[in-house]
């Protein structure tokens, strides 16, 4: 079968790779002039079933309306008159109940718990080198306080099988001795042993070297401009280099693909929201963190990726503007220079800001929407890159007309 894949970030050129590996002949199609570009580039790194916590929670929409008065909030709300952001904005409040959070996290564990299986499955001829690592990660908190609130909270990954370990201040300096000098500002963590990090950017450019190399086209530098159908077949994809046809498409476009999906009569409820992130090189650093983590009362995550370290932090709504200045993350710097006085060269910043594709309820949507040949594989979020592998397979799956291995409830459009 003939499929074409839109979209050349992680969740796409992955679903072309197990697409392609399923004795496919696909095409991946990307606006940019390379894969993994835009929200793919310089995200945290975190491999986490451990996080897959919904955004959506009733102490969220307080986090949002200090967010218009104060600059430090996890989440920041930056109203306009977009009709897109209110629209999906109204979504996203109706999901903040403490159900809904349950629920909505449920469907994200699985699938990060599913995704982080094939990923090893993938991975496992050592052929894609990706600074990746299986240490686990930390969740750490700041005050005893919070840290019973996050045990609490923990309770219901660990219902669902998700492996964690309570540790105190001690054990988190034994676990990562770069934490060791910064001790005291923390009482204690969660460990979750199975989780990791890695690149997702190199991740996917090795993919796709391997795509190309076992014979896979891929298009860079082509922008989608719309669909042709007929009845509830999609007949043809409309690019700035000509018309594409396939037997089945795939739309992997991220923040894009509720523009090309409405031209064609499927509202997909994606919106932007941003994230920065900070890379420091590590030579010369005597005491680099091993082990990623999330400062859990500050929501900073970082990670170690091969000779660099990755700091990221924020969840800004603020429509499809990616524009940032250095004081966008003058807190960012404090704070992880306060935790890791000695983890990395922090004089020479490399400042980056992305937009993930959000929906309402926090996990992405896969499987046919409104037409018989057209697949969605988009919408996945702040962890996407924890979801990508198993989006794919399942993805694969449904492309060939298989049943996936993992209950769909909570991922499809529908």
């Amino acid at each position: 079968m003939r499929v074409i894949v839109l979209g050349g970030g992680v969740i796409g050129t992955t679903a072309a790779f197990e697409l392609q590996d399923d004795g496919h002949e696909v095409t991946l199609v990307e606006r940019n002039s390379g894969v993994g570009q835009f929200t793919s580039f310089a995200n945290a790194g975190l491999v986490a079933p451990g996080h897959a916590f919904a955004w959506a929670s009733p102490k969220a929409p307080k986090i949002l309306l200090k967010s218009l008065w104060r600059n430090d909030q996890a989440f920041r709300f930056r109203p306009s008159l977009s009709p897109a952001l209110w629209g999906w904005t109204m979504k996203f409040l109706r999901e903040c109940t403490a159900e809904r959070a349950r629920i909505n996290t449920q469907h994200k564990h699985r699938l990060c718990t599913y995704s982080r299986a094939v990923m090893h499955d993938i991975t496992a001829s050592g052929k894609i080198a990706y600074d990746g690592s299986d240490n686990g990660l930390l969740f750490f908190h700041r005050t005893q306080q919070t840290l019973d609130r996050g045990i609490a909270h923990m309770q219901i990954l660990r219902d669902l099988g998700q492996e964690m370990d309570i540790l105190d201040r001690d054990q988190v300096a034994a676990l990562d001795p770069a934490l060791a000098p910064a001790k005291e500002k923390i009482a204690g963590g969660i460990y979750a042993k199975t989780d990791g990090m890695g690149d997702a950017h190199k991740f996917t450019r090795e993919m796709a070297h391997l795509f190309a190399e076992r014979g896979g086209t891929l298009k860079t530098g082509v922008t989608v401009e719309g669909f042709d159908y007929e009845g509830d077949r999609i007949t043809g994809v409309l690019t700035s280099s000509g018309r594409m046809e396939a037997d089945a498409y795939v739309l992997a476009m991220g923040i894009y693909s509720p523009h090309v999906a409405k031209a064609v009569g499927v509202n997909l409820p994606i919106y932007p929201v941003k994230g920065y992130s900070i890379t420091f090189g590590i030579a010369g650093s005597n005491l680099a963190p091993s082990v990623g983590a999330v400062d859990e009362d500050n929501l900073i995550a970082y990670s170690r990726l091969g000779d660099r370290l990755r700091v990221t932090a924020t969840a800004e709504f603020s429509g499809y503007d990616d524009s940032h200045k250095p004081s966008d993350f003058a807190v960012m710097t404090r704070k992880i220079r306060e935790l890791l006085p000695t983890g990395a060269d922090y004089s020479r910043p490399d400042y980056w800001a992305g937009l993930r594709p959000m929906t309402p309820h926090g996990a992405p949507y896969l499987g046919k929407a409104g037409y018989s040949n057209l697949y969605l594989n988009t919408g996945h979020g702040h962890i996407g890159w924890t979801m990508a592998c198993g989006s794919a397979r399942i993805t694969r799956d449904l492309v060939a007309g298989r049943k996936p291995e993992i209950d769909m409830t909570g991922l499809t459009l529908q």
